[in-house]
């Protein structure tokens, strides 16, 4: 059928009467009976598929170029929220309005498409009006701006605070500002953002614009709002359980925003509507899975100072063992944690005994946080290294033990352990087989998980070493220092320690210590029998003295310091040994006279002064008594005590106003001269106590100690020199493993031998040459 062009043009413009869209327009007068007869001539001419397909295109091409544009052009950059608010809100109604405007084509379309025969739509959409709503989504998103997201956060930003405050109090002054719209409550505008808010979103969800358009910055938007109301709330708090808070507020305040968001204002969604149920609980999936992330990393920040406060941070560990079960943040926990304690705690401006208290807070912590111990494992391994290398570690670890008083977690804890062992309590029960779970997957597989579970504190410290000899010797050499520094020794209190510390370690491993403290109790009565003989009482009438008499076998080193008495005392002491040895029989005293103390009565003028001083000083104050002038190097030939010691101890005298130095080296006793009398009062004179003498340990020090065992060796080494002439380092340390392995202190690295050298090298007793050690010529 041919048809001319009159006829072809008259056709055309009875279908563009009915789609006005094919020349670019919505507008038409064409009624339902009009385009019956229309409908019935394009079936009649066959052409229905392609005009469909064109008109797709045009409405394509009018969305490209007119809708879309006008949509995009609201989206000015304002710095004012409320102005956002009011761009966004335009925005959308006149999309809204564009798209209504489509009605009477998509109905005269179906019409149309449902005379087609393929009657199918390319993307697999429910109908025509679907394919235009994912059309106009679709070209929206081809043309977004770079800053689009800024109205969108402007225009949610207002409507959350609104929502947030919506419960708030606002029976207030007119000149106070609201914190929903922050405009004075007299020009409040709450309830026009609400309503507003509500039908905008309406107005998306009806174009299935609402997830493609806002979805991000929504979900942006209210991961910020979570992570600022974590800070808030939490932060700096740790005595208190935050978690259930965080759920009631993310489900009573963001859910009900969320849900009133993509059900227009209603605070349930429509039972009937699955789309929508589904949408808002996978959002509440993925919010409250944030809020877990959120809030543990929080904590993890804040794990330092949570451990410092435990047990008082309870909930707040209770709150991260929870949260780690819900995120995978395992591996970041135990890196923060690490860096921050070698940051905070493991540098040598911290004290030990800071050290161990928070290493102690650390397991505890840790221990509730993962029964499993392996954060605790992985964590606290630069602790342990740091503390195996710091000299005063054990001293400290073993004065906390053996202290008491509130506080002392330590002695608390060695406590708590004999008492679970007495009461035959034991750590591992069996009953609690059903609560059994897996080690986590960072666990190390050679690691025991019998010994990564001990809960032991002591059993953690003394592992640092790896021996209980080393604990124990420093126990030991602590008791020698604590019994020798009592005037009035508590025994009871020393045994009651020493019983804890054999429930711990072992009896046979503290056998010395009871010896010891056998000697305590052994000197008192001792004495007394001494102090009745008659040949020595009539020596107590000048000089009075008790002496604490020790199994030398049993007591640690002491210091190896020289001192010449007065002659008066040495007779003193040779008359006291003579007596023991008439009381013992077969058993004889070596006298240390560097230790002890010594009360001395000092008359200056008409004054009297009670001291309790070291032998040292009351030496050196008697030689005073019978020549009132001495010079250093005098003093130094008399008493054998170093010039160094002997300057030192000169300063306690001349701060009593006792001594003063003439000149350089020469020093004058004063009596009673006020100007050179330093202004110390008689009872704080009578409590003075130099300080040196405090402080310093009559045992010889573990350095010392070794320094003893290792002149052992000495004379293997010379006998090595002297028939080799020469021999390297590494030579010397295998013929000693070799010919010298039975000798006491046998166990001698090749660095302890270095230094051991060196000390002979400084002394001139070895020479070393080109990395060869010899014996220097005579």
């Amino acid at each position: 059928m041919s048809f001319t062009n009159e006829e072809l043009q008259e056709h055309w413009n009875k279908i563009t009467y009915a789609f006005p869209i094919l020349k670019d327009t919505l507008c038409t007068d064409c009624t339902a009976s009009e385009y019956e007869s229309i409908l019935t001539l394009v079936t009649g001419l066959g052409i229905q598929v392609k005009l469909r397909d064109l008109i797709h295109i045009h409405i394509a091409k009018y969305i490209r170029q007119q809708l879309a544009p006008a949509f995009w052009n609201k989206f000015v950059t304002v710095d004012d929220d409320m102005k956002g608010f009011q761009l966004f809100k335009s925005a959308v109604n006149d999309l809204y309005e564009s798209v209504n405007s489509f009605t009477n084509i998509i109905q005269r379309l179906t019409l149309l498409n449902n005379t087609c025969e393929d009657y199918r739509l390319k993307c697999g959409e429910r109908d025509i009006a679907s394919s235009l709503k994912l059309l106009i989504g679709a070209t929206l998103h081809s043309q977004l701006p770079l800053d689009f997201q800024l109205i969108i956060n402007q225009f949610y930003k207002i409507s959350f605070n609104v929502f947030d405050n919506e419960y708030e109090n606002s029976d207030m002054g007119e000149e106070m500002i609201c914190s929903g719209c922050s405009s004075e409550y007299s020009e409040c505008n709450c309830a026009y953002i609400v309503k507003v808010f509500h039908d905008t979103n309406r107005k998306l969800m009806d174009l299935d614009l609402l997830e493609r358009l806002t979805g991000q910055v929504l979900t942006d938007f209210i991961q910020t709002r979570i992570e600022t109301h974590i800070q808030k709330t939490c932060t700096g708090t740790f005595d208190v359980s935050h978690i259930n808070n965080l759920e009631n507020w993310l489900d009573t305040t963001v859910m009900s925003w969320l849900t009133r968001i993509y059900c227009g204002g209603s605070s349930k969604p429509p039972p009937d509507n699955k789309h929508i149920q589904d949408a808002i609980f996978k959002f509440k999936l993925k919010l409250i899975s944030y809020l877990y992330d959120s809030y543990t990393k929080l904590r993890i920040d804040q794990l330092f100072n949570i451990i410092i406060e435990y047990p008082d941070s309870m909930p707040a560990v209770e709150d991260i063992k929870f949260c780690l079960g819900k995120t995978d943040l395992r591996l970041t926990l135990c890196k923060k944690l690490q860096i921050a304690l070698e940051t905070r705690l493991l540098h040598p401006g911290v004290n030990t005994p800071d050290i161990l208290t928070a290493y102690i807070s650390t397991i505890r912590a840790l221990r509730h946080l993962d029964p499993s111990g392996v954060i605790l494992e992985t964590v606290t391994k630069p602790v342990r290294n740091y503390l195996r290398n710091r000299e005063d570690t054990v001293r400290s670890v073993v004065s906390s033990l053996t202290e008491e008083g509130a506080g002392n977690e330590l002695a608390e804890e060695l406590a708590k352990y004999a008492t679970e062992s007495t009461e035959g309590i034991e750590i591992e029960n069996d009953s609690t087989w059903d609560e059994w779970n897996p080690d986590p997957v960072d666990a190390d597989p050679k690691v025991n998980i019998s010994d990564r579970k001990a809960s032991d504190i002591v059993s953690m410290l003394v592992n640092v070493y790896g021996s209980k000899e080393l604990f124990v010797n420093e126990y030991r050499t602590l008791l020698a220092d604590r019994l020798l520094a009592q005037t009035v020794i508590n025994t009871e209190k020393e045994i009651r320690c020493l019983e804890l510390l054999k429930l711990r370690f072992g009896e046979s491993q503290l056998h010395f210590c009871e010896v010891m403290l056998k000697d305590i109790s052994d000197s008192k009565r001792i004495n007394a029998l001494i102090q009745q003989d008659k040949e020595f009482e009539s020596l107590n009438k000048k000089i009075v003295s008790n002496a604490m008499i020790l199994s030398a076998q049993f007591w640690p080193p002491f210091k190896d310091e020289s001192l010449e008495l007065p002659e008066e005392i040495k007779i003193h002491l040779e008359a006291y040994t003579k007596a023991f040895e008439a009381l013992k029989g077969n058993r004889t005293l070596s006298w240390k006279p560097h230790l002890g103390n010594v009360n001395i009565e000092i008359e200056i003028g008409d004054k009297k002064l009670d001291l309790t001083v070291s032998p040292f000083n009351a030496t050196l104050i008697m030689h005073f008594q019978d020549k009132p002038e001495w010079s250093l190097e005098d003093l130094h030939q008399a008493m054998k005590v170093p010039v160094t010691v002997l300057r030192r101890k000169i300063i306690y005298w001349q701060s009593l106003g006792l001594l003063s130095e003439k000149y350089t080296d020469y020093y004058i006793l004063t009596e009673g001269g006020d100007g050179n009398k330093s202004h110390v009062s008689t009872n704080q004179v009578q409590e003075m106590v130099c300080e040196d003498d405090e402080a310093e340990s009559a045992m010889a020090s573990a350095h010392d100690q070794r320094e003893g065992e290792l002149q052992v060796f000495w004379s293997y080494i010379v006998g090595m020199l002297t028939n080799l002439d020469s021999l390297p380092l590494d030579r010397i340390h295998q013929m000693l493993k070799m010919f010298a392995s039975q000798a006491p202190g046998a166990e001698c690295s090749l660095q302890e031998l270095r230094q051991f050298l060196d000390t002979k090298l400084r002394s001139h007793q070895l020479v070393l040459q080109g990395g060869m050690y010899k014996l220097p010529k005579t």
